[in-house]
């Protein structure tokens, strides 16, 4: 039932009146959020989402410092993170929720070649730049059938503190071995051959250059080739469905509180049919605002957001993974719970 204050629109409770939410995060969402946010939009008069793809660092700093109503990270908040969340959150719990699951696609721009096997430890070895030319006998002996040019390769990775990033390295960390000595972090962890500004940005450099190798959400891969990805004896292919596979069977973060829905995925899996570099990106909000539209508002889109039509809606423009039906009803649980209070 909608709450005091919402009036329900097909399968969207919207908010009596509209009013305009902001919001700003990791750019890996921007074309979901275009989906939601057109959708939304147009079921609830009168209301207005306005999210600035400004990458998930600084969309969870806007979020702590109070300068959005909820944030898009790639990332969960982290223990300070969280306890810096509580003041902002008026004293109240913050949530992170789950609610856009998409695989992070290795892609190249290279003449010639569509697709290339690759190995977590070979892909380890390019990003950290120790294979620096695509004839490499590493990339040759795992595929005899590509023609592959005596050329440099040009890894491209983000500038800017990306949840992106944090995923990709957790991923080389915990698969690569001691192929990848670096540690977790949202930041490029090396001085970089090229770098570029968000998902957008990375993928206009890989596609300018040419030997030029990047990771990105899979929703802006484009015409770039893209990488099978080494799981157990199997390259596996990315997709919805595989990217979808490995987050059921990850378990919830250690820790994690009541409306805290963060997982800890795992990158080492060798069961067939998985991919396991994913990106799950969250939504951050507040378990209880100061302002009582804004916690409607906040309320009514994340509603949306994970609801059945809107994981459609964002894995038709997205390419994304629709949350299962168990996560959904978790998800909704926290979300109808978010209020506002003195």
């Amino acid at each position: 039932m909608p709450s005091p204050g919402q009036q329900a629109a097909g399968d969207v409770d919207c908010v009596d009146g509209g009013g305009t939410l902001d919001g700003a995060g990791a750019s890996s969402q921007e074309n979901a959020m275009a989906a939601w946010k057109a959708s939304w939009e147009g079921a609830c008069e009168g209301s207005i989402v306005q999210y600035d793809s400004v990458g998930s660092g600084a969309g969870r700093e806007q979020f702590l410092s109070g300068g959005v109503a909820f944030a898009g990270s790639d990332a969960a908040l982290d223990e300070a993170e969280t306890e810096a969340a509580t003041e902002r959150c008026n004293g109240s719990e913050v949530a992170n929720l789950p609610a856009y699951i998409a695989p992070i696609a290795v892609a190249f721009n290279l003449d010639g070649v569509d697709s290339l096997d690759l190995s977590s430890e070979v892909i380890a070895q390019i990003f950290n730049q120790e294979i620096t030319n695509w004839n490499d006998d590493a990339i040759a002996e795992l595929n005899p059938d590509a023609d592959l040019p005596d050329q440099e390769i040009v890894p491209v990775n983000r500038a800017d503190e990306s949840g992106t990033t944090e995923n990709f390295v957790a991923y080389l960390s915990e698969a690569a071995g001691d192929a990848w000595p670096h540690d977790v972090s949202g930041n490029w962890p090396i001085e970089p051959v090229e770098a570029a500004q968000g998902s957008s940005g990375v993928v206009q450099a890989t596609e300018s250059g040419q030997g030029t190798i990047t990771y990105v959400d899979a929703s802006h891969v484009g015409e770039l080739g893209t990488v099978n990805v080494g799981v157990g004896d199997d390259f596996v292919e990315y997709s919805p469905e595989a990217a979808a596979a490995i987050v059921d069977a990850s378990d919830p973060r250690e820790n994690n509180t009541e409306n805290d829905h963060a997982v800890n995925l795992n990158y080492t899996t060798d069961e067939s049919g998985v991919y396991p570099i994913v990106l799950i990106s969250y939504h951050v909000a507040c378990m209880q605002y100061q302002d009582q539209q804004d916690a409607d508002l906040v309320k009514s889109f994340l509603s949306y957001v994970v609801s059945e039509e809107g994981q459609q809606a964002a894995a038709e423009e997205a390419g994304s993974a629709p949350i299962s039906q168990d996560t959904r009803e978790t998800l909704l649980g926290s979300i109808e719970q978010i209020s506002a209070g003195a």
